[in-house]
């Protein structure tokens, strides 16, 4: 499996965020999207989820199943956590599971996150690290070949940080792609940099 692009432009608000990007990143293999604020890097997750326009080029996802769409065959992890805060971790988690097309008893998944004590907890009530440790949930909760991750460690300390790590080889061991946004080194070896400079 290749997660491809070529000549991809994006444009945001009627300005150029980026022109002419390409790349290449294919299973087993992460690929780190770098650069400063403004650059485009989670525009590029957006756009790779189909949450964002394409203003010019093309993205294609060899070897994937052609009756989906890129997005389709994507978890997208971005900075809101898109959580009901009235629904337990468990309905939440439940929620994705169906929305997202999964099958079968998401408790495990919550176990994997250190949140299966917590399962009938309002979210509302969840600290931000908690939050985001079941929104990773969904990662594993249903399989997707393909992770894009923005700013992933956020909120996360260190304990949770080295469980994302682990969640991450995992998946990468077993052929998945991930395109990560990200200002700081999540530890993955042989992760390649993407780095976007922002236009003028």
């Amino acid at each position: 499996m290749i997660l491809s692009a070529q000549a991809l432009s994006c444009q945001r608000g009627g300005r150029s965020i980026f022109d002419g990007l390409g790349f290449s990143v294919a299973g087993g293999e992460a690929l780190l999207v770098t650069g400063r604020n403004g650059a485009g890097k989670s525009s590029l997750l957006r756009m790779i989820a189909g949450l964002l326009r394409i203003a010019g080029g093309t993205l294609s996802l060899q070897g994937g199943d052609p009756e989906r769409s890129i997005a389709e065959q994507a978890h997208y992890l971005g900075h809101a956590d898109a959580l009901k805060p009235s629904l337990s971790v468990a309905e939440n988690l439940a929620f994705w599971t169906a929305w997202l097309g999964g099958s079968g008893e998401p408790q495990q998944a919550l176990a994997t996150v250190g949140l299966d004590s917590l399962t009938a907890l309002p979210a509302a009530y969840l600290s931000a690290g908690q939050k985001r440790r079941l929104s990773i949930a969904r990662l594993i909760a249903v399989k997707r070949p393909l992770w894009l991750l923005d700013e992933p460690t956020s909120a996360l300390d260190t304990a949770s940080q080295g469980m994302l790590l682990d969640l991450m080889r995992d998946h990468l061991a077993g052929g998945g792609i991930i395109v990560a946004a990200t200002h700081l080194p999540l530890g993955i070896e042989g992760a390649r940099e993407l780095k976007l400079e922002r236009t003028p």
